[in-house]
């Protein structure tokens, strides 16, 4: 019996209440796993191990030995939430990405907000990610961030927190859609009692909302996926997306300006593009407007949106968005566009920029998380309580160098959920990114990717830093997971 011995520990456990105690909807599951022996989850541990990889769901990591391709680490053991626990995280998801729109707009426009004193003016200019060239841009109904992943976490009590926002190019969805292929495989058994929302339209709606995009008086809008190519660590996400659409794949190569309008190369010449999915930050994609030398992006495309000849998602500029200090004016964004209290919290956040909450940072760099405004992917990143004294110093001295390029965040003791390692059940460390999709509504996509560090104590679940992943299940209120009386 796998979970007899399993110990949640003094953590928030998104499976157990208490060692030997189930939460409600956890029960049918625990019983039906129970039932297995060891030697059985772990061939079929194995066998959603190979499943992916003969999908080809990989990830790519630059500079690593042996070879760059790599699958995610995925655990069998799903994480489970009720409906009336997801509807509320719902809710409050909608209810921020539609301040994030009204904040991407006006900061290209009116910007109000900087007029009225809620954000400063410095920290707005000061984003590398807030683009000079597309001030003045109206995308398309308004809309300015059509596809975002938010990264949530809970605490020691239960309660949800936001960690950060991915609102220029999220990634992962590709691989939270597989490991619900893979879950149906491995335990079919237990998928036939019912009662899990599905996640399989996700590419339809994703394609409803780039077709809601489109120009007016275009009949049958042509959509492509636009990637960097092979070597990007998501590409095996653009392929995915791209085949599940129907949409061309394409790199900046395939793609140029004539005749006013943005043109896709094929065997029978040019083909007008009227939407773009781009999978390639802002600064790579024209190089007649942002780096001059990039070879990824299509010269003069920015003038061609910007005429509204063609439409972008998620828009250029989106990226200021996802600057964690920016990240910190959300709830203020919130009150002062929609009128209403934030939902969703966030992390406890020092901002070094400001001179006080810096002394403070530098004076319990052993307590904290110290993050780069403008980094990703666990990268740039200093966990005080686990780091050196040396590492230490270092982010001293880069704090005091470009103070307002990091924030800290209290080291919250993130929930924990079973993890099957080496033949037995961890607890490990998990977060959760639910993908939100604004076209001419605003669909999520019940639960989303769980990421899980792998690494016994690690916080970090990040894949490029050894981070795994699991399915997500969110119950239905009839479905048989919820009933205590259920029989596996």
């Amino acid at each position: 019996m796998l979970f007899q011995s399993y110990d949640p520990g003094d953590f928030y456990d998104e499976l157990f209440l208490a060692p030997g105690q189930p939460r409600p909807e956890a029960e049918l599951l625990v019983r039906k796993v129970d039932t297995l022996p060891v030697e059985e989850i772990q061939r079929r541990q194995q066998l959603a191990q190979n499943f992916l990889m003969k999908m080809g769901a990989t990830f790519n990591v630059y500079g690593a030995e042996g070879g760059i391709e790599r699958i995610i680490p995925f655990d069998i053991i799903p994480r489970l939430m009720s409906a009336t626990e997801w509807w509320p995280l719902e809710r409050g998801l909608k209810q921020r990405i539609t301040a994030l729109n009204c904040f991407l707009q006006d900061i290209y426009n009116d910007q109000k907000i900087l007029k009225d004193r809620v954000i400063p003016e410095e920290l707005i200019l000061s984003a590398n990610g807030f683009l000079k060239p597309c001030i003045g841009l109206k995308p398309p109904h308004g809309i300015w961030c059509h596809i975002a992943g938010i990264d949530m976490v809970r605490d020691r009590s239960g309660a949800w927190y936001v960690l950060e926002d991915n609102v220029r190019c999220p990634s992962g969805v590709s691989y939270f859609l597989e490991n619900r292929q893979v879950m149906k495989r491995t335990f079919p058994e237990v998928f036939s009692r019912g009662g899990v929302l599905p996640v399989d339209e996700y590419p339809g709606h994703l394609l409803d909302t780039l077709l809601h995009l489109a120009p007016d008086q275009v009949d049958n809008p042509t959509v492509v996926v636009l990637s960097p190519g092979i070597y990007n660590s998501a590409y095996f996400e653009h392929a995915y997306l791209a085949q599940k659409m129907g949409a061309e794949l394409v790199e900046g190569r395939d793609l140029v300006i004539a005749d006013g309008y943005l043109q896709m190369r094929t065997t029978c010449g040019l083909k007008r593009v009227d939407v773009i999915y781009r999978r390639i930050d802002d600064d790579f994609i024209d190089p007649l407007a942002f780096k001059p030398d990039s070879l990824l992006g299509i010269p003069g495309l920015l003038e061609v949106y910007r005429q509204g000849r063609v439409a972008i998602a998620n828009a250029l500029g989106t990226g200021v968005a996802d600057d964690k200090v920016i990240y910190t004016y959300v709830p203020a964004m919130i009150r002062y566009y929609l009128g209403e209290d934030p939902i969703l919290n966030n992390v406890p956040t020092f901002l070094c920029w400001e001179e006080d909450q810096r002394a403070y940072v530098l004076d319990h760099l052993d307590e904290l998380v110290v993050k780069a405004a403008g980094e990703s992917g666990g990268y740039g990143m200093l966990i005080g309580p686990q780091a050196s004294e040396e590492e230490r110093q270092k982010f001293a001295r880069l704090i005091q160098e470009n103070p307002r390029n990091y924030i800290a965040q209290k080291t919250l003791s993130l929930s924990r959920s079973p993890t099957l390692i080496d033949g037995e059940l961890v607890g490990c460390h998990v977060d959760l990114r639910p993908y939100i999709l604004c076209g001419e509504t605003i669909h999520i996509t019940p639960g989303g990717f769980t990421r899980v560090a792998m690494r016994k104590g690690s916080l970090v679940v990040n894949s490029s830093q050894g981070g795994g992943s699991k399915d997500t299940w969110v119950l239905t209120e009839s479905s048989d997971f919820n009933s205590s009386q259920s029989q596996a």
